[in-house]
């Protein structure tokens, strides 16, 4: 019979699964055994990896796996950013590629992108390429150059398409630590495509669970009846309900005790790995997330696995200030004060 979990036990649940509070993995590792983290927002993005790896583990130490080759960012699926590794990268444009050119030929169509202009765009960007890595402005300029517009978003489009093709993806930064390069991409491809979706889905609840049937399809944009396939391959997948909704963990479920404050950058898996959000977030805090609908995910304080408020680092002339919290939530005396304690340490800018 499934182990029945209140919400406050899933949070914790989750809050371990995170690694939310540290581990003892390199960055590299961490992202592995997520499979992908979110990459739409690179600075926040590197510091997601941060706060995941092993004590004293720095921006720059992150960085450092994407200049090794460990890591890289690309556009895996859901046309989103993800950062990942160069073989999960390789299984999840093997099952998701072909759904996503679909999905974006309208808007392909939209801004005027023949398939003529995009093989032309291929053909110039692996020949630059050939040489070394580029920043995003000149490879912009060299298409511009040979007479295909980039202007208004079409840049952009053949960026993530060419790397959707698995031509390209983002990888080490430049000599000042402050760009991130578009290189060639060297993917393996994989010998046993199901046996690796079986891991991707084993990675995705071991980093997130407990997690449900729905959170997995909406992260992989994947058919349920392909997704159920590979899960029913995972040995240590095991059931559990939270509050009757089914859901799944890996191994042996063990609960941990209260997490305290833990902050998170903006575009966090906390918030954006699962389609439900309401197990760590109300309605209120997220209007506070994403005022307006925007798209744009502010820093979270969680306050044992859930949301109470937003953070950010005010900045003078690039220089960063005393983080600053917006609560939203009601909390208690003592938690303003454990969370300016750890706002006052948060070591990463």
């Amino acid at each position: 019979m499934p182990l029945q979990l209140t919400t406050v036990q899933a949070r914790r649940m989750r809050w371990q699964a995170q690694l939310l509070g540290g581990s003892g993995l390199p960055p590299a590792a961490v992202v592995r055994r997520a499979v992908a983290l979110q990459g739409q927002d690179l600075p926040a993005a590197l510091r997601a990896v941060a706060i995941r790896s092993e004590p004293g583990t720095t921006v720059a130490r992150v960085r450092a796996s994407f200049d090794a080759g460990e890591l890289v960012r690309s556009w895996p699926m859901r046309g989103t950013l993800f950062v990942t590794s160069p073989e999960h990268l390789a299984t999840l444009l093997y099952f998701t590629a072909e759904r996503t050119h679909r999905a974006s030929a309208r808007r392909r169509h939209q801004l005027g992108l023949a398939d003529h202009a995009i093989e032309r765009a291929r053909e110039l960007l692996r020949a630059a390429l050939a040489d070394r890595p580029l920043r995003r402005a000149q490879v912009l300029a060299i298409w511009d150059a040979a007479g295909i517009p980039t202007t208004g978003g079409r840049g952009y489009h053949l960026l993530a398409h060419l790397s959707v093709d698995g031509l390209t993806c983002w990888g080490p930064f430049d000599e000042a630590g402050s760009e991130q390069l578009l290189t060639l991409a060297s993917l393996p491809q994989p010998p046993d495509p199901e046996a690796s979706l079986a891991e991707v889905v084993r990675g995705f609840v071991a980093a997130r669970g407990p997690v449900t049937e729905a959170d997995l399809a909406w992260w992989t944009k994947l058919p349920k009846a392909v997704l159920r396939r590979a899960a029913s391959t995972v040995g240590d997948l095991t059931d559990v309900r939270i509050d009757d909704v089914p859901g799944w963990v890996i191994g042996d479920p063990q609960i941990p005790d209260r997490s305290g404050v833990t902050l998170v950058p903006g575009f966090d898996e906390w918030i954006l790995g699962y389609a439900d959000r309401s197990l760590v977030a109300s309605p209120a805090v997220l209007e506070a997330l994403t005022p307006g609908g925007n798209g744009i995910f502010r820093p979270a304080i969680l306050l044992d696995g859930r949301v109470v408020g937003t953070w950010r680092v005010p900045r003078s002339a690039g220089v960063p200030g005393m983080p600053v919290a917006e609560i939203v939530e009601p909390i208690a005396p003592r938690a303003h004060r454990a969370i300016d304690r750890a706002l006052a340490l948060w070591p990463h800018g």
